[in-house]
């Protein structure tokens, strides 16, 4: 897999009918290993041992409806009182970041209202504050720590 632009993490990888797959510490499983799944480990990774978000307060590719759609968050964190804070979306790290990634990331937070959203391909990240009071949002530099979110 393509190096990224986080810390090396070591993960468990099997092969099983000449794919790969990587454990998944969050749901508890073995989930076929595609570059962008790779991404979502080692981001999930940094969140944790890094930005010192517990493991324990995170979802992985949680269901959300919105006007009668499903989708699928890559990465939602959760603070101590079980309230959605933060949303990641994933893309793989030849996947040049766009608009459009905003954009979805954007549509799932129209159920969830979290501050925070990040979308990153490994390479880059992004992280955005949203201020629902004002209606604005900005940029961060850095991506805040799990103590630092409310």
């Amino acid at each position: 897999m393509k190096q990224l632009n986080l810390p090396g993490y070591s993960f468990k990888i099997k092969s099983k009918e000449q794919k790969k797959y990587i454990f998944d510490e969050i749901r508890k499983k073995f989930v076929l290993l595609t570059p962008e799944e790779w991404v979502r480990q080692n981001f999930i990774r940094y969140l944790v041992h890094e930005k010192h978000f517990s493991s324990q307060l995170m979802a992985v590719e949680m269901t959300l409806e919105y006007n009668r759609l499903s989708f699928r968050a890559d990465a939602v964190a959760y603070n101590r009182q079980m309230q959605p804070i933060l949303v990641v979306e994933c893309k793989a790290p030849d996947v040049k970041l766009k608009q459009e990634h905003f954009d979805q990331i954007a549509r799932y937070n129209m159920q969830l209202r979290v501050e925070y959203l990040i979308v990153t391909n490994g390479i880059h990240h992004y992280c955005c504050r949203i201020d629902f009071e004002q209606g604005k949002y900005a940029f961060l530099k850095d991506i805040p720590e799990f103590e630092d979110l409310r």
